[in-house]
C-alpha cells in the first residue's frame, strides 16, 4: 500500500506500483494542477493522483495503455490548441501531458534517492525516449527535456503528553505523513495507534540522539507542564526544521523565551518558535487544534516552497 501524502512520481520509486506516468509540463490560463504534477497508470489498471477534476483521465489511460506497449512516450494537449475537441476543460484553460512508460531500476533510485537520502534533486525527462537524468538545476536545459524539481516529503516530529500530542500525531498519520511522536509519558505512546509511526519514551529533557529534523521536517510541542520545552527547544532549534511550534499562551511564550535566554539561545533562535500555534484563536479542544495547527504548518510548507521556487 502506497502513503496517501506520497506522490505517485515516489510510490513508482519505492516499487508499490508499476505503470505509465504522467506528468503535466505546461499549462496556459487557469488549471486545475500546477506544472510538475504527476499521476501513475498502474500496471494492474489503478490510478494514482490525479490531474484534473476528472475530465481528462479516462482518455488519458487510452494514452497510457499505447505509451505501455510500444515503450514510446507522448505528449498530449488538452484544452487550447487541443485536436481533441471532443474533451473540455471546466477551468477554459489548457495543459499539456507528458507520458512515460515503466522508468528503468537506475531511474527509479535517483528519484528514490530524494525520500531516502531526504535531499532535494532536480531531474530531467526526455521527452524524445522517455529517460531520467539527474540534472544540477532546472534552468538552460535542453528543449527536448523537462525538468523536475523533486523535494523529500514533509514529516513530523511531536513532542509531548496527553491528548493534543496523541490527536495531532493521528491526524498526521490519517493524511498518510511519516513521523514520530515522543512522549515522557508512556500512556499517550501507548494510546496511539501509529502503524508506520516511531514512538519514543523520552528519559531526559533533551532530544534523543540520532533525531536531527531537515528543512522538510516540522516540529511541534504540545506541553502542559512547561518545564520540558526550553530544554528540548534548545537543542530543536540547532535543527533545520522549517516549523517550530509550542502549545502555550503568549504569556507561557514569554515564560518559555526567558528560559531559553538563560540557557544561552539567541533573541534570533527565539525568533523561530511559533507560539501561540494554529490559525484558529483559543481553540479548546484537541480536535481542533490539531486540525488548527496542521493547517498553519501546510501553509507554511506551501509558502516556503512557492518562494524557493519563484
Amino acid at each position: 500500500m502506497h502513503k496517501k501524502s506520497q506522490s505517485p512520481i515516489f510510490c513508482l520509486a519505492d516499487g508499490t506500483v508499476r505503470g505509465v506516468l504522467a506528468v503535466v509540463i505546461r499549462t496556459e490560463g487557469p488549471s486545475y494542477r500546477a506544472v510538475g504534477a504527476t499521476m501513475v497508470f498502474a500496471d494492474d489498471g489503478s490510478r494514482l493522483g490525479s490531474l484534473s477534476s476528472g475530465c481528462i483521465e479516462s482518455d488519458l489511460a487510452i494514452h497510457a495503455l499505447t505509451v505501455r506497449t510500444n515503450g514510446l512516450p507522448v505528449v498530449v494537449t488538452y484544452g487550447r490548441g487541443s485536436p481533441f475537441m471532443d474533451i473540455e476543460l471546466p477551468c477554459g484553460g489548457g495543459l499539456d501531458i507528458l507520458l512515460i512508460a515503466q522508468p528503468t531500476d537506475a531511474e527509479l533510485g535517483i528519484i528514490a534517492s530524494v525520500t531516502r537520502d531526504r535531499t532535494p534533486r532536480v531531474i530531467a525527462i526526455s521527452k524524445t525516449d522517455g529517460a531520467i537524468t539527474s540534472v544540477d538545476e532546472a534552468h538552460a536545459i535542453a528543449d527536448d527535456l523537462f525538468a523536475l524539481s523533486l523535494t523529500p516529503p514533509l514529516q513530523f516530529c511531536i513532542f509531548g503528553k496527553g491528548p493534543e500530542a496523541a490527536n495531532f500525531a493521528q491526524l498526521a498519520q490519517a493524511l498518510g505523513y511519516e513521523g514520530t511522536l515522543l512522549s515522557p509519558d508512556p500512556e499517550t505512546l501507548n494510546g496511539f495507534v501509529g502503524d508506520d509511526w516511531r514512538t519514543v519514551l523520552l528519559h531526559k529533557q533533551a532530544c534523543p540522539a540520532g533525531l536531527n529534523p531537515d528543512a522538510h521536517t516540522a516540529v511541534v510541542l504540545f506541553f502542559h507542564d512547561h518545564e520540558w520545552e526550553a530544554p528540548l527547544l534548545r537543542d530543536l532549534l540547532q535543527s533545520d526544521a522549517f516549523y517550530i511550534g509550542a502549545q502555550g499562551s503568549k504569556r507561557a511564550g514569554d515564560a518559555r523565551t526567558v528560559q531559553l535566554h538563560a540557557l544561552g539561545v539567541s533573541p534570533d533562535q527565539c525568533s523561530r518558535i511559533v507560539g501561540p500555534i494554529g490559525m484558529i484563536p483559543s481553540t479548546r479542544d484537541p480536535q481542533t487544534l490539531a486540525v488548527s495547527v496542521m493547517a498553519e504548518i501546510l501553509n507554511t510548507a506551501q509558502s516556503d516552497f512557492l518562494r524557493t521556487t519563484a
